[in-house]
C-alpha cells in the first residue's frame, strides 16, 4: 500500500483579514505519513513589514520587535512549498489560513493553494458534533489531549495539537493503537520463542528409583495393560 502523506498547517497573523494588509508572522507544519506523526515539521517566524496590533499580540505574544530580526515570506517560500510538496493541508478553520497564505502567494505573484487540498477540522467537528463548540481548545478537552502549554497561540504548538484532534476525528488513534498492540503481541511472541530457543532441554528418562517403584507397582495389579 501506498504511504499516504498529509501536512498539518496553522499560521499565526498580525489580525483577521488580509484584505486590510495584515500579515502572516508564524507558520507550523507537521507531517504524517498513514495519519501518523513522522516527527518531521516546519516552523518560522516572518516579519510582517507592519506593526503588531496589541489584540493580536495578547493572543500570540509576538511583538513587532522580536519579528523585525526574522526572515520575509518571500524568503522563505520555496522552502515552504517544498516542504508541502502537493500533500492534503490539514487545517483548523481552513479559510483562514489558506486566504493569507494566498495572500502572501499573491504578492509574490505565485501560483495560489488548492483550496480544494485542504481537510477543514472546524467542519468535520460540527459534523460529528453537531451544535458543540469547535474551538481547538474545545476538541482538546473533548478528547482528553493536554493542551496545558498553550498558555499563548503557537503555529507549531498549534499544529501538533491539531494533529491530534484530526485522528481522535477519523478514528485513526484506533488504529494505530491497534497496531501498536500487534506489535507488541509479536515483539512478545519473538521474546518467548527466543527465551525457548536458548533455554536447555530438561532431561525425561527415569531414574533406576522410579522404574523399580513402577515394577512394584504393577506386580500388585491385577493383568496389567503394561505387560500385555
Amino acid at each position: 500500500m501506498l504511504a499516504k502523506r498529509e501536512i498539518v498547517l496553522d499560521t499565526e497573523t498580525t489580525g483577521l483579514d488580509p484584505g486590510s494588509g495584515h500579515r502572516i508572522v508564524e507558520i507550523g507544519c507537521l507531517e504524517l505519513i498513514n495519519h501518523l506523526p513522522t516527527g518531521q515539521s516546519y516552523q518560522c517566524y516572518l516579519n510582517p513589514e507592519r506593526d503588531m496590533p496589541q489584540e493580536a499580540y495578547r493572543v500570540h505574544g509576538l511583538s513587532t520587535e522580536f519579528l523585525a530580526k526574522h526572515k520575509l515570506f518571500a524568503d522563505i517560500v520555496e522552502e515552504l512549498l517544498n516542504f508541502l510538496e502537493d500533500s492534503p493541508l490539514i487545517i483548523h478553520n481552513a479559510g483562514f489560513d489558506l486566504g493569507f497564505l494566498n495572500a502572501e502567494l499573491a504578492y509574490l505573484e505565485r501560483q495560489p493553494l488548492d483550496p480544494g487540498r485542504a481537510i477543514d477540522t472546524v467542519l468535520i467537528a460540527r459534523q460529528k458534533f453537531p451544535g458543540a463548540q469547535a474551538s481547538l481548545d474545545a476538541l482538546c478537552r473533548r478528547f482528553n489531549i493536554d493542551n496545558s502549554a498553550r498558555t499563548k497561540h503557537g503555529a507549531l504548538l498549534d499544529a501538533e495539537l491539531l494533529a491530534e484532534v484530526y485522528l481522535e476525528l477519523i478514528g485513526a488513534r484506533q488504529t494505530s493503537l491497534a497496531l501498536s498492540a500487534a506489535e507488541a503481541t509479536q515483539a512478545g511472541s519473538e521474546r518467548v520463542s527466543s527465551l525457548r530457543e536458548t533455554r536447555a532441554a530438561r532431561p525425561h528418562a527415569p531414574s533406576e528409583e522410579e522404574i523399580a517403584a513402577h515394577t512394584a507397582f504393577v506386580d500388585r495389579l491385577e493383568d496389567p495393560i503394561w505387560r500385555k
